[in-house]
């Protein structure tokens, strides 16, 4: 199942759009499910296209309903109110719409997500990661390993059946959840940004496409709804003007497909489907942060389009390195050999262009590293092999699982991506 996700400046046209690709793809004999918190033009579903229209205030209920009876038989003191009386949680909307994107069936070909405003897009883009992330906290190796051994003596019957166990229930239910959700992968799902050629919408793409890098995502193309010319000579050569230089910057975001602005709004399969082009599915490979071997020790590249060197920030806790940017923040695990080295430097490359990257150095932790692995990575670079963990510093098998901070000082301050190069550091600084 492929993914194409929409998202632009509000009045940029992402939901007529979202629902004109739906009818395209619809139309050349392909499954196709359109996800939506919006009204579609009419006509989008003529074709065979199946709307889902996501309601966050009904989501919650349902779910509020599926969960309170068995929670009030575990706490029958507690006062719990119906579902038509709780409030929704902040941020309930992309929940619903992630929960609704996981619950599209097999048979589905193609998902057609409209994800609303650009903040929005690049929240539901984030969402899956930040909850992994939060289960890893919540639930490390040590707490899943008890977690375990409580429920199998809450299935034997030798311990009481307790609201701590509904949340244990719960976790498999999210994680087989998330690994349905592949928003963050351009393998799977593919982003389209929606714009009109005017300044302020080349500022907004390009911090979105920022806050898109972060979490390892990528805009695919930009479609541009052009205005038409006419008016005052001087008015329309004015426009015109602006509209091009516009259009040649948002060339440097993605590549560029206008989309005629019509008279009156879109309505009826055929008009909505002779809006766009037939527009690529993903087909990209998932990226991979691998290391650069370098003079003394290794790099890693992060891309980071567009970003500036005030808005980016890097530290390291534990065994990952935190990147905060355009608003965004994202916790990349690294990986077996860079787990064992300090950080030595890091900057911003090309800063605020298409091509900006975030490159952190790594040289080997001496006390991390055997002696003979240092000798042998100072006299020939080429043949360092990767340090081993010794039997007792093994990492769980279990996968989803993440060390535990033991040491709070080891939490690092916000690291001055400005400087290139800051020196070797102690573990844990960036």
């Amino acid at each position: 199942m492929r993914t194409l996700l929409f998202t632009g400046p509000g009045g940029a046209g992402t939901t007529t759009l979202a629902a004109a690709a739906a009818v395209r793809a619809a139309r050349a004999g392909r499954r196709v499910v359109l996800l939506t918190r919006q009204e579609v033009p009419a006509g989008t579903a003529d074709d065979g296209v199946e709307v889902v229209r996501v309601e966050p205030q009904a989501a919650f209920e349902a779910l509020w309903g599926a969960r309170a009876a068995e929670l009030a038989a575990t706490l029958p003191d507690l006062g719990l109110p119906p579902a038509t009386s709780v409030v929704p949680l902040p941020g309930a909307g992309e929940l619903a719409v992630l929960s609704a994107l996981g619950g599209v069936g097999p048979g589905t070909d193609l998902v057609v997500v409209d994800g609303g405003p650009l903040g929005t897009g690049a929240g539901l883009v984030a969402l899956p990661g930040a909850l992994r992330w939060w289960l890893d906290q919540a639930f490390p190796a040590r707490v899943r390993v008890l977690a375990a051994v409580r429920t199998a003596a809450v299935r034997a019957g030798t311990v009481r059946r307790g609201a701590v166990d509904l949340a244990l229930a719960a976790v498999p239910e999210l994680e087989a959840l998330l690994d349905r959700l592949a928003l963050a992968d351009p393998a799977g799902t593919a982003v389209w940004l929606v714009g009109r050629p005017r300044p302020s919408a080349v500022a907004a793409l390009r911090t979105a496409t920022t806050a898109l890098a972060v979490h390892g995502q990528h805009p695919v193309g930009v479609l541009v709804r052009r205005s038409p010319g006419g008016g005052p000579e001087d008015w329309a050569g004015t426009r015109a003007a602006e509209q091009e230089a516009a259009l040649a910057a948002l060339a440097d975001v993605a590549p560029v497909r206008e989309v005629a602005e019509a008279a009156v709004e879109p309505a009826g399969a055929d008009v909505l489907a002779a809006l766009l082009p037939d527009l690529p599915e993903p087909a990209g490979q998932s990226p991979e942060l691998a290391p650069e071997r370098v003079e003394g020790g290794w790099r890693l590249t992060l891309p980071l389009p567009f970003a500036e060197r005030e808005g980016v920030q890097l530290t390291r806790w534990e065994d990952d390195l935190v990147l905060t940017a355009a608003g965004g923040r994202r916790s990349v695990r690294l990986d077996a050999l860079l787990r064992r080295c300090v950080v030595t430097s890091g900057g911003l490359a090309d800063a605020g262009t298409a091509a900006a990257r975030l490159e952190v150095g790594f040289a080997p932790d001496p006390q991390q590293w055997p002696v003979d692995l240092l000798a042998a990575a100072a006299q020939d670079p080429a043949r360092t092999r990767e340090p081993q963990d010794p039997p007792q510093a093994r990492e769980p098998q279990d996968p989803g699982q993440t060390t535990e901070p033991q040491d709070p000082a080891r939490t690092t301050e916000p690291h001055d991506t400005g400087s290139p190069d800051t020196g070797p550091q102690d573990r844990g600084t960036e």
